[in-house]
């Protein structure tokens, strides 16, 4: 079961894609959600350190598991966090200062569900900007880091324009059969935004970039090692 924090403890809101799906170019509708490894792992590494954790959705949907990637292991685990998964936060709610002053850092798994919904948020992209300007680790794996797409500054430039990061790979998404049919890839569309990408050195090994307060990892492999750089963060002193 999870542990219990101090409630003056540190707290960390996990930004989780609401969809079920991520349409594919061809209008397929390809059954998805949140990677499980990529929110059960870091939650647990949160809870551990004694860290606060809270979970939101857009329109605070109850989220949905990748089934490709359910095992019994994270199921359990998932299943023992109880209304904090199932009756999740309203993220559109969290976008405002009463949203960003209530938690030290925000931290975005990964799956195919967050190019479907929060790479197009505006209120992701500006919860996103908001938690970055008040000098909080801003960390996202896998696919996490699409939610980076909408942060926008007032005069329209991307608020990560230049910021080292990864994410998945093409590589990877070619490997996982669906590059051929994606509407965009996350690499490339980060690339074109502006950033300063990287990759390990082979397909599905784990990497982790910080920058400037923007702490992001490229795959399954590096949710977990990327989740104790945050406690660090948040722990230091």
């Amino acid at each position: 079961m999870p542990l219990t924090p101090d409630a003056s403890a540190p707290s960390v809101l996990l930004a989780v894609t609401g969809t079920p799906y991520w349409t594919l170019s061809d209008g397929t509708k390809h059954p998805c959600g949140y990677w499980p490894e990529e929110l059960a792992v870091p939650h647990r590494i949160f809870r551990e350190a004694g860290l606060c954790t809270a979970i939101g959705t857009p329109g605070g949907v109850r989220p949905t598991p990748d089934p490709a990637g359910l095992t019994d292991e994270w199921a359990g685990y998932l299943d023992s966090l109880g209304p904090e998964l199932t009756t999740p936060l309203v993220i559109e709610d969290l976008a405002d200062s009463a949203g960003r002053d209530s938690y030290d850092a925000v931290f975005v798994p990964g799956g195919h569900g967050p190019l479907e919904d929060l790479a197009h948020s505006a209120p992701v992209g500006l919860l996103m900007r908001r938690m970055h300007a008040a000098g909080k680790p801003v960390a996202a794996v896998c696919h996490g880091p699409a939610a980076l797409l909408p942060a926008r500054e007032d005069d329209g430039s991307w608020t990560f324009a230049g910021f080292r990061l990864t994410a998945f790979s093409n590589e990877e998404e070619t490997e996982f059969g669906l590059a051929d049919r994606a509407p965009f890839l996350t690499e490339d569309r980060l690339k074109e935004y502006g950033a300063v990408f990287s990759t390990a050195d082979t397909a599905w090994g784990e990497h982790i970039v910080v920058d400037r307060g923007l702490y992001t990892g490229q795959n399954p492999a590096s949710a977990g090692p990327l989740a104790h750089r945050v406690v660090e963060a948040l722990t230091a002193g």
